[in-house]
């Protein structure tokens, strides 16, 4: 868990110091729309991914529950 929280203060002191450049891919999928597809396709993947981890925890509750069990 600490090294997750060193990767994102990392993460976001380094777009500190990127400097000012142009993003011009990001101007021309903003005009042309596509912005929205590429936002609905990373919710859509962030979406799967926790709800895979969420289905995985269950199982693993389930596993640690019959063991104490038994």
């Amino acid at each position: 868990m600490k090294a997750f929280f060193f990767l994102l203060l990392n993460v976001l002191i380094s777009g500190l110091y990127a400097g000012d450049n142009d993003p011009d891919m990001a101007d021309a999928l903003r005009a042309d729309g596509k912005i929205w597809v590429v936002i609905i396709v990373a919710l859509l993947i962030l979406v799967g991914l926790f709800l895979y981890l969420f289905m995985l925890e269950r199982r693993l509750r389930k596993l640690e529950k019959d063991k104490k069990g038994s």
